[in-house]
């Protein structure tokens, strides 16, 4: 098993971090899109969700305004992009990140949402069909993951 895989010959010039902030509204408009209910509904499902998996602790509880705001040009918080990535991968319909942005987005929520000691690990516990479209960003979220950079 390999500890660090090495980041793909054709990963974007961007730093992966800026595309994960980029990817992380597209991540909560994805859930705001596909999800079944008003904004007002899908966003306290989404600060409720967070709190109980302990993907983070939401202050209050946004507003339908808010999480559209959110899934704009605003930056989400963490908490909000870990938990729609969280709900989003539960779906039975099967969702895909709809860009290079967003699969990043993905792919670093993924491996901030549980404890993985290895790459594999963390490949080989994605959902089936996600594993060929996030396989690079994976990998460059793992590097990055390893990095232990702070954020």
């Amino acid at each position: 098993m390999c500890e660090r895989p090495d980041v793909p010959d054709n990963a974007s010039p961007r730093p992966f971090y800026a595309r994960v902030l980029a990817g992380n509204s597209k991540l909560v408009g994805h859930w705001l899109m596909l999800g079944q209910a008003d904004p007002d509904r899908l966003a306290l499902i989404l600060a409720d969700t967070a709190r109980i998996a302990k993907l983070g602790e939401p202050e209050s509880t946004p507003d339908g305004a808010t999480l559209t705001h959110w899934s704009g040009d605003a930056t989400p918080p963490r908490w909000a992009a870990r938990t729609a990535l969280f709900l989003l991968v539960q779906m039975p319909a099967r969702p895909l990140p709809r860009d290079d942005d967003e699969a990043c987005a993905w792919a670093y929520c993924w491996l901030h949402n549980r404890d993985f000691d290895a790459f594999e690990t963390a490949r080989d516990a994605l959902p089936e069909h996600l594993r060929e479209r996030l396989a690079a960003p994976l990998a460059e979220a793992w590097h990055d993951y390893r990095g232990l950079r702070l954020v």
